[in-house]
Parts: structure tokens; C-alpha cells; sequence
């Protein structure tokens, strides 16, 4: 199941609009229904106020009705292995669990996949506001 969010996530890169950083990057989740939402990152010319390709997978999947999210992918053309930034870090970790499943990849697949533990260890949790 994997290797179609891999694709998602690859195909969302191609539709990314960089022309300021010339950095596409992609981003897929799937949710443990099976609904997969991607996105690409968009820049504006007040760069860096764009937003990233998982931002836009989380607007795509949060419009789309949300539900627990199983496994995450992240692509981008110059990189062998993208991590998501500190700041997407703390938005998935939002809405997925501690032991979602993130991938990293490069041009041809998954290169290694972690927990959002792993990713995010000590990121702030939202009950703490309650």
C-alpha cells in the first residue's frame, strides 16, 4: 500500500509551483480508510510566505472530512531523503497518532520510514492548552 502513496506523493510534486526556490516537494497521507489526500508546495513572491506540500495535503485532508491518518509520504526532486520541516512536523503531528508511519523518499520510493515519535520526539501536544 505504500508504494501508491509513494506515487500520490510524487505525482503531487509535479504540480508544485516553486519558481522562487526551484525545490518541488510532494506530500501524500493516507487515512486507515484507505482515502489518500496529497499535496505540493506553493510559493508566493513575499517568499518564504508560501505554504508546504504537507500543509496542503492537511488542507486537502481535513476538508475531505479528516480521520485517523495510518502513513505519510514525503518526495522532493533534489533530495535523496526529505524530512518534513520543523514547522510540518508539528502540523501532522496534530492529526496523526505517535506511531503513524512516515516515509521518506526519494525519486524511486521509500529511502527509510520512521514513527512521527521518531520524527517529532518532543513535540508540543494541544491537550496541554486544554
Amino acid at each position: 500500500m505504500s508504494d501508491n502513496l509513494f506515487l500520490a506523493a510524487r505525482e503531487a510534486m509535479a504540480m508544485a509551483y516553486a519558481p522562487y526556490s526551484r525545490f518541488p516537494v510532494g506530500a501524500a497521507l493516507r487515512t486507515k480508510d484507505g482515502r489518500i489526500f496529497s499535496g505540493a508546495n506553493i510559493e508566493v513572491a513575499s517568499f518564504p510566505e508560501g505554504w508546504c506540500a504537507e500543509t496542503t495535503a492537511l488542507g486537502h485532508y481535513v476538508m475531505g472530512g479528516g480521520g485517523p491518518i495510518a502513513e505519510i509520504a514525503v518526495v522532493a526532486e533534489k533530495m535523496d531523503r526529505i524530512t518534513p520541516c520543523g514547522g510540518c512536523r508539528q502540523r501532522l503531528a496534530e492529526f496523526a497518532a505517535p506511531d503513524t508511519l512516515v516515509h521518506l523518499c526519494d525519486q524511486t520510493g521509500i529511502v527509510q520510514t520512521l514513527t512521527m515519535t521518531e520524527l517529532l520526539p518532543l513535540g508540543f501536544a494541544g491537550d496541554t492548552l486544554k
